[in-house]
């Protein structure tokens, strides 16, 4: 693609709003999955991913845009799980793998019965993000800011919660509040997130900013702030790169997100030689 054309692209009002989009969308994944990947709950957001799909098999069976009906699936999926690990005494990634596996199942059953979907179910499993809308900016915009508040005004609960729990709870932070809180949070950005990079890529989206992020960072903010840059700007420069070499959205922003993993683990490889190559010398 040529300078002028790529130019002309970049002018293109759908172009503007994904490239705003991916940047709003990265960035509060690398935000929520700073917490995430530290809480141990990688694992939530790719099981939500593919249970996902049996909210959206809900909606064609019955006529509904897919993507209103993952929002309330979400919150009843986060819900769910948050339940059954309180009653259940069965390890948490075991009790996922039941949940996602039988809502996969029954998705794949619904969706044996649709004889056509007009939407494109492709989209859905792989994202378009450059079909994104003005309505939808307005909705990551507002759930950014709304996870910005709450985890301004319950920061000390969420770190504590995240580095030990045991002890968050013996200094008198509501445990099951905030995590239940934070799971329902982290439900409803990656129902929203599925647009942009579709069912089967969403974890990825949440959890490589993240590990990327902890490999450069030193401290906590500067990790999460970290997180949050890797994941705004990785989401831009896939977008980028889908635009000018006509590629899928979705999978090629993940797998710039790869490429900044696999500098980041570069350079904290070669941070941790430093040190012994000068002490040679």
């Amino acid at each position: 693609m040529t300078e002028a054309s790529l130019m002309s692209l970049l002018a293109e009002p759908f172009m503007q709003r994904a490239l705003l989009g991916g940047m709003l969308t990265g960035a509060l994944g690398g935000v929520l999955g700073s917490f995430a990947v530290l809480r141990k709950l990688s694992f939530f957001s790719d099981a939500l991913g593919h249970s996902a799909l049996l909210g959206i098999s809900f909606g064609i069976i019955i006529g509904v845009n897919p993507i209103l009906v993952l929002i309330p699936f979400a919150v009843l999926f986060a819900l769910l799980v948050s339940y059954l690990v309180e009653r259940s005494s069965l390890p948490t990634d075991a009790l996922l793998n039941i949940v996602y596996s039988s809502s996969l199942a029954a998705a794949i059953l619904l969706l044996s019965q649709v004889k056509s979907y007009r939407g494109g179910i492709q989209q859905l499993l792989f994202g378009d993000i450059l079909g994104i809308s003005s309505l939808d900016l307005v909705v990551i915009g507002g759930l950014l800011v709304t996870t910005l508040i709450y985890l301004g005004i319950s920061l000390r609960a969420q770190v504590l919660l995240t580095l030990n729990q045991d002890l968050a709870g013996a200094v008198g932070v509501n445990t099951r509040l905030h995590r239940l809180g934070f799971t329902l949070l982290l439900a409803v950005v990656v129902a929203v997130s599925i647009k942009a990079v579709g069912v089967l890529l969403i974890s990825a989206f949440v959890v490589i900013p993240a590990c990327a992020g902890r490999l450069l960072s030193r401290s906590f903010p500067a990790y999460v702030a970290l997180s949050a840059a890797l994941g705004g700007g990785c989401a831009l420069g896939g977008i980028l790169v889908s635009g000018a070499i006509n590629l899928p959205s979705g999978p090629s922003v993940v797998i710039i997100q790869f490429i900044g993993f696999l500098l980041a683990l570069l350079g904290r490889c070669w941070l941790a030689q430093t040190p012994r190559l000068s002490s040679r010398t």
